[in-house]
């Protein structure tokens, strides 16, 4: 080989290995696989920091910082410290993608504080079922049968019941009253990724949200000690017909959130406490979920992992969950959920739905006054204890000083 060209060659080599070993900060321990996956064709926002609007893997190691798990297929996911905000990881974070029923997080937010007490009873029409979307996940409601606001609730998280998103939404204002309100709920908590369509996340040509909006629904939900008790209970059991001279039936409902119930291929994983899990043929596998170890507490979100494996977003949510409390302390945050816009300016918005006065306003309004009193300052304090249901371990985690105490949250069958 002639002089020159042999120089050239080795020049070349050796500018291809700086490329391949230096690179941006951590992204040579990103998984290969990364580069086979989809990729957001249009510009992510920045919101919670610039490098969580860059495409693929954001994440940088410090020593001895365990290296991202292997084969990750989500489309979109996120890993975050739940009290202090830092975005551990991340993969196309603010990438907008339809969100299934993990959408309810953010309809449960906003419509949970404003239907109190939970006691309160509601007879069910026909109109108020008269929206339930073709295929929707059911909990088994029925017309002309009376149902508490706790009952509902239930069916919503441990069923993921259209039938009772529907139901409660009317109780709210309306359909539409809480469409809108939700989708100014979701400006204040400055997940500006999503579009609000449907209350209960059933697929729709416009709605969007992603794993970053998700984190952040999680995150305000959580704050509610309603919001804690029904994202973390197992089992319960749900009004069924009413006939009459009888006592009312009741039946069995379980968590479809398998990272508390476990099935096959899926063990519970310790330190669960919540919060909620999607699917649509559209949206794929969605899930947001919430755990704590050794004192600390994270959230993570998995979207439509592209991967075949029975129960992916599950074992790809607690693998990103065992890498992140393995991190702690040992990685620089490449990002931060960011608090509601009213922490900063320490004045909340009600969450009053459209349209003028409705049967909700009154509601709304104390709602909205109890859950912004305080809401500024940092996101510190909040307690969850879990109770026993097969190898469940207890939780305790803290989010928010400044919002009221919670009391303690058992797991448990409910009765």
């Amino acid at each position: 080989m002639p002089a020159l060209k042999k120089t050239v060659s080795t020049v070349l080599s050796a500018a291809l290995l700086s490329v391949c070993v230096v690179g941006p900060a951590g992204a040579a321990d990103k998984d290969k696989t990364d580069d086979k996956q989809p990729k957001p064709t249009g510009p992510m926002s920045t919101v919670g920091g610039k490098r969580l609007g860059e495409v693929g893997t954001q994440v940088q190691l410090g020593p001895g910082a365990p290296v991202l798990p292997k084969k990750l297929t989500g489309r979109s996911w996120i890993v975050a410290d739940a009290e202090n905000g830092q975005v551990l990881a991340s993969h196309n974070a603010h990438w907008r993608l339809p969100p299934a029923s993990t959408l309810k997080m953010l309809f449960a937010d906003t419509v949970l504080p404003a239907l109190q007490p939970k006691t309160m009873t509601h007879m069910v029409s026909e109109e108020d079922l008269a929206g339930v979307g073709e295929g929707s996940s059911l909990v088994g409601v029925k017309e002309d049968h009376s149902y508490t606001v706790h009952d509902l609730w239930l069916g919503v998280f441990l069923q993921s019941g259209n039938d009772a998103v529907h139901v409660l939404s009317e109780m709210y204002g309306g359909v539409d009253a809480t469409v809108a309100a939700m989708q100014r709920h979701a400006e204040e908590l400055q997940a500006l990724d999503t579009k609000v369509v449907s209350p209960d996340g059933y697929d729709a040509p416009t709605q969007v949200s992603s794993a970053y909006d998700l984190t952040l629904f999680a995150r305000s939900g959580l704050q509610k000690a309603d919001f804690r008790e029904y994202s973390a209970t197992a089992t319960a059991q749900f009004p069924g017909e009413k006939k009459k001279g009888k006592k009312r039936e009741t039946f069995g409902i379980q968590n479809t959130n398998r990272l508390i119930t476990g099935d096959i291929g899926v063990d519970p994983y310790k330190g669960i406490a919540g919060v909620k899990n999607g699917y649509t043929t559209h949206a794929g596998n969605t899930f947001t979920g919430v755990a704590e170890r050794d004192g600390k507490v994270l959230l993570v979100t998995v979207m439509n992992p592209s991967s075949e494996e029975s129960h992916a977003v599950y074992k790809e949510a607690a693998s990103l969950l065992d890498w992140g409390f393995a991190s702690s302390g040992k990685v620089t945050p490449v990002g931060e959920l960011v608090p509601p816009r009213s922490a900063a300016t320490g004045a909340g918005k009600g969450a009053r739905p459209a349209g003028g006065s409705t049967k909700a306003d009154a509601r709304v309004d104390a709602a909205a006054a109890a859950s912004t009193a305080g809401s500024g300052g940092a996101w510190i304090a909040l307690s969850i204890t879990g109770g026993l249901l097969v190898v469940l371990a207890a939780g305790v985690f803290l989010v928010n000083r400044r919002w009221p105490l919670p009391d303690l949250v058992r797991r448990l069958p409910r009765r």
